[in-house]
């Protein structure tokens, strides 16, 4: 049977491809979409950007409304600074991916403390656009294991 994953991005990743490449590349956020698509496979995708916390915010909630299966998430800079999409995520029962392109970890502190993360069944960082499909087959295999 076909499974739901939210896949949701945050403020200024849908200037892939032309923001600050030697970091993010040069992968357009079409292109990230058209590669989730693909891992997912038989399972339906919603796949979403906004540059406004509240949308996310909504976003997560209808992901929760209409019982999505799993989420990934890259809330980029609300990662560092979201007490809202925190508690949002907290309400979801399903598998949390928190993604990111970079590896923030080896970027300034700033970037170094998530506020995602501890609601997060698993973080994924530093593999590059990329790192999308391996989120969604990873959390494929996590609604697979369940």
């Amino acid at each position: 049977m076909p499974r739901t994953l939210h896949v949701l991005n945050g403020p200024n990743l849908n200037r892939l491809g032309k923001r600050e490449p030697a970091i993010y590349g040069h992968t357009t956020l079409a292109q990230v979409e058209a590669m989730c698509r693909e891992a997912a496979g038989a399972d339906a995708i919603v796949f979403r950007q906004t540059n406004h916390e509240g949308q996310l915010v909504e976003w997560i909630h209808e992901a929760i409304d209409e019982a999505a299966d799993g989420i990934v998430i890259n809330p980029a800079g609300l990662t560092f600074s979201s007490i809202p999409v925190l508690d949002a995520l907290k309400m979801f029962a399903g598998p949390i991916i928190e993604l990111h392109i970079s590896n923030i970890h080896r970027r300034e502190a700033i970037y170094h403390r998530s506020l995602v993360s501890p609601v997060a069944t698993a973080v994924i960082a530093g593999l590059g656009a990329q790192g999308y499909a391996t989120a969604v087959r990873s959390l494929q295999d996590l609604l697979e294991a369940a």
